[in-house]
Formats: structure tokens, C-alpha cells, sequence
């Protein structure tokens, strides 16, 4: 795929715009979103992935178009866990409500950049080391088969050893100034709780971009497609947060489907490895005969896999829920039965 310095600019440009606009609108106005602003707002950017997709369709071609999509429906799986943890950083830091998106957008802003890096480096060194696919593969089936067995069972957030290490060495404010992070007492700079947020969220992202980016170079090696696949994903984050917090409980089975999604990847990537072995121990360094998976299984097996994973968890916190009321319902009638109980 071919693209110019010209494509490349124009498309973080606008990308830019958008973020910028967002940035100002609400740095001007901090306010808790009302549920249809944030439906609007996750339908364009909704949108405009999907129309970005479109366009790569007519410019480069089908092949191109499917290696996006997958690789966009990937990462905004992936980052529908990231979710969690976001719940998390609010609760642990009391993050008043109207502050939430100021705080979840230049924690985005800041993802955003750390993973352009991360994409820099690693299209860098694929390029470099095909075989750093064998790793990506062995790092992504690892990971699936911890995420399979930890789940989402995290009741509370543990600060990491930066977030402990800027807490001890920077003055702070006990209580939130606004959107600030940082403020002026008695002659003096101070950090704000707004400053430790944003940078739990930056960092905590971080981590979760250790799985996302090979994840994605699993899907497409391009570097253009995985870039804005990544920012289409971190853009319409913070309207899914609100949109979906509540619901976000009911995907009992999300990190099942999380990591059978990691784990197909990983697959994927090692026989990719192997289709372009060079490692000289094995098959004295000639490429060996195995299946490649196609981008279009690949699109498949991923819409197929959050569908199941959707419909399987929203069943089961249906028959939770029938069994809970039936419960209470025979908790009462027995309090009935018996008025002395």
C-alpha cells in the first residue's frame, strides 16, 4: 500500500481537527454528557471510521479495506476493556462526574500519541526482524490464556510505581480545581488530583497498547492502516464510557471473548512466522509450507467471535437477573407466610 507524505499529513491533520475541537468544547464547558450528545457523537466518529473504510476500498482495494476493519473492530474491542479500568481510575481518584470527560479526552489525547510511537517502532522493526512475529505470537497467546483466567474480577485500581513515585515527589492539592492540573497556594505550584488521573490514564492505556499493537500487525502490516484503525478506536472511547458504563457489567463473558479474540491472533501470527521463516535453526532457514489465514476468515472469525461474546454474556445477565427477582419474589411470599420471620 502506497500511501504519500501527502495522504499521511492531511489524514492527521483532520484527524487533529477533530480532537482539537473537542478539546476546546469542552475545556470550555466541563459538564456530564447527557446520553443523546454522547449517541450523536459515537455515530460520527462511528461514521467516520466506516467511511474511512469505504474510501480505502475505492483507493486501494478490498484486500486493504478488510485488513482495516478488522484490525478497527480489534482495537475497539480491545478497548472496551480498557473501560473497566477507566471505571476504576474515577472511582479510586473520586473524579467528580463533570470532570470525567475532561479528564477521559486528554487521557485519550495522550494515548493517542504514545501509540503512534509505539506503531513508529513497531512497523520499524518488523521490517527490520521478521521474525518478531514468532514473539508477537507467543506474546499474544500468553496473554489470552492469563486474560481467560484473571477475567475482569478487579474491584479496585492499584497505582502503579510511576503514578506512587509522582505522588511522593510533587506537592499536590487535596481536593480537584476544575479542569486544572495544576494551581497556585501561598506562592506555590501544586499538582492537582486532575494531573494524577490523566497520567493513570495515559500510563494505564499504555499497557493495554502492549497487546493492541501486535494485535493489529497481526491483521495488517501497514502502518497507515494500523494508525488510523488505533485512532478511529481512541476517538469515540470516551462517548462509549458513558453511553455504556452500566452495560459494561452485563459482558460477563467480555474477557472470554477478549481472549479467544488474542489467542486467534496469536495463531495467526506464528503461521504467518512460519510462512516467512528465515530463522536458520529452523528448517535451515527456509520458509515452510503452512496455511496463511486469509483477511477475510479473519473479519469473519472477529465479528463472529464479539457477536457470540455479546449475545452469550447479554443471556446470561438476563437469567441473573430472572433468577434474582425470583429469589426476592419467594423471599417475600415466604415473609408472608410466616409474619413472625
Amino acid at each position: 500500500m502506497d500511501v504519500s507524505p501527502v495522504v499521511w499529513w492531511t489524514t492527521i491533520g483532520l484527524l487533529t481537527v477533530f480532537l482539537v475541537v473537542d478539546i476546546v468544547v469542552i475545556g470550555r464547558r466541563p459538564h456530564v454528557p447527557t446520553l443523546r450528545e454522547c449517541a450523536w457523537n459515537l455515530a460520527l466518529y462511528v461514521g467516520l471510521a466506516v467511511i474511512f473504510g469505504l474510501g480505502v476500498w475505492k483507493f486501494a482495494g478490498g484486500q486493504y479495506a478488510g485488513e482495516y476493519f478488522a484490525g478497527w473492530l480489534t482495537e475497539y474491542s480491545l478497548s472496551i476493556d480498557n473501560l473497566f479500568v477507566f471505571l476504576l481510575i474515577m472511582a479510586k481518584f473520586r473524579v467528580p462526574e463533570r470532570l470525567q470527560q475532561s479528564a477521559l479526552l486528554i487521557g485519550i489525547v495522550i494515548a493517542i500519541i504514545l501509540r503512534g510511537i509505539f506503531i513508529a517502532l513497531g512497523a520499524a522493526v518488523i521490517n527490520e526482524y521478521a521474525w518478531v512475529f514468532y514473539v508477537f505470537g507467543a506474546f499474544l497467546i500468553y496473554t489470552a490464556v492469563k486474560l481467560s483466567r484473571e477475567g475482569n474480577d478487579d474491584e479496585e485500581f492499584e497505582e502503579n510505581r510511576f503514578l506512587m513515585w509522582v505522588e511522593r515527589r510533587l506537592p499536590a492539592t487535596t481536593e480537584f480545581r476544575g479542569a486544572h492540573l495544576t494551581t497556585v497556594e501561598a506562592g506555590k505550584r501544586l499538582i492537582t488530583p486532575m494531573f494524577i488521573v490523566i497520567l493513570a490514564l495515559g500510563t494505564t492505556d499504555l499497557l493495554f497498547a502492549l497487546d493492541s499493537i501486535p494485535a493489529i500487525y497481526g491483521l495488517t502490516k501497514e502502518p497507515y492502516l494500523v494508525l488510523t484503525a488505533n485512532i478511529f478506536a481512541l476517538m469515540g472511547l470516551r462517548q462509549l464510557y458513558f453511553l455504556i458504563g452500566g452495560l459494561l457489567k452485563k459482558l460477563v463473558y467480555l474477557s472470554v471473548g477478549l481472549a479467544v479474540l488474542l489467542a486467534f491472533i496469536g495463531v495467526k501470527l506464528v503461521l504467518h512466522a512460519l510462512h516467512e521463516n528465515n530463522l536458520p535453526f529452523l528448517n535451515d532457514g527456509q520458509p515452510l509450507p503452512v496455511w496463511e489465514v486469509p483477511i477475510s476468515v479473519s473479519l469473519g472469525a472477529i465479528v463472529g467471535i464479539l457477536t457470540v461474546t455479546t449475545v452469550a454474556s447479554l443471556m446470561k445477565s438476563s437469567r441473573d437477573r430472572k433468577d434474582v427477582r425470583e429469589e426476592e419474589r419467594m423471599v417475600a411470599a415466604s415473609e408472608q407466610d410466616n409474619p413472625l420471620l
